[in-house]
């Protein structure tokens, strides 16, 4: 019974009603609030969101308290709205069933087979990061990470690779929600100290934990970037402080970021040879030289 009131309910599709006319008002309006947001490059007052959409206040108000509510929109206390985070665990969701680790995998057990370290392939999901492929030699040591399990961004080279090449506004509402949890002596325990490392992350392109989550285990890790420049996964080669010496970390960088470079190409991201000419090519190959005196 229940299922026939639901079947009649719901609108019948035919050949005589193709889907692309059938709309529904309310989500239509909602997208395009979303893709406003997307298309900004900052926060937009109620106003700025009502004038450009063309609906009345009141009602762009009423949709971005629902959205808001949802974790689809963030409202800021100046009263101006960005994207919220919640997209991003839908991104990383879409990313999972898209199936990133099939594209990424070819690369990936290459890296670790080379290197003869522990590999983690991961992505963020709100403040932490979820490990979503661990291919691991004879020789590891590294204990604290398992395929589907959690750790915090501020302490992981992934996390911290991640965050480095996110946009500003999403990564200071990800710091926010930050409680830099101590889990060695070298944790970050400050957003100021964390900041110089995600700086320094970003001028280098990768990431350094230097025994920050676990004792005696370094991790070098580096992001792999979608077609619009921004981190949706990371790649890390973690090993015990004494095999993955300071003196390894350059090279095993080099290796690691080539590798996330070539994923990233396979995702349609374009590298800086693609998008200019040999002006800024060369400006490329003097910041990868960076690497050596870091």
């Amino acid at each position: 019974m229940f299922l026939g009131y639901m079947c009649a309910a719901l609108p019948s599709f035919s050949k005589e009603t193709p889907v692309s006319t059938y709309k529904v008002q309310a989500i239509d309006r909602a997208v395009t609030l979303l893709n406003l947001l997307e298309r900004s490059g900052a926060p937009l007052s109620l106003t700025d969101i009502s004038n450009q959409i063309g609906l009345h206040k009141s009602t762009t108000q009423r949709f971005l308290r629902v959205l808001e509510a949802h974790h689809l929109v963030h409202g800021r206390t100046d009263g101006r709205f960005h994207l919220g985070l919640r997209l991003r665990d839908l991104g990383d969701r879409a990313l999972e069933q898209f199936d990133i680790r099939d594209r990424a995998l070819p690369y990936f057990r290459e890296l670790v087979e080379e290197l003869r370290e522990t590999g983690h392939l991961c992505v963020m999901r709100r403040n932490a990061i979820v490990y979503l492929d661990k291919i691991s030699p004879v020789r590891s040591v590294c204990q604290t990470s398992r395929i589907g399990l959690t750790n915090p961004i501020h302490c992981t080279a992934v996390g911290k690779s991640m965050l480095a090449f996110s946009s500003p506004e999403e990564r200071d509402v990800i710091l926010s929600t930050l409680t830099f949890e101590r889990r060695t002596a070298k944790t970050h325990l400050s957003h100021s100290s964390l900041l110089k490392d995600l700086h320094m992350t970003r001028r280098r392109g990768y990431a350094l934990d230097d025994e920050e989550i676990e004792d005696g285990v370094r991790c070098v890790g580096a992001p792999i970037l979608n077609s619009d420049g921004r981190a949706i996964a990371a790649i890390s080669i973690s090993g015990p402080t004494f095999r993955l010496t300071r003196s390894k970390v350059p090279s095993i960088a080099r290796k690691i970021i080539a590798c996330c470079a070539n994923i990233s190409k396979s995702l349609g991201y374009k590298t800086v040879e693609q998008q200019s000419g040999p002006e800024k090519n060369a400006k490329s190959r003097r910041s990868e030289q960076q690497i050596d005196t870091d």
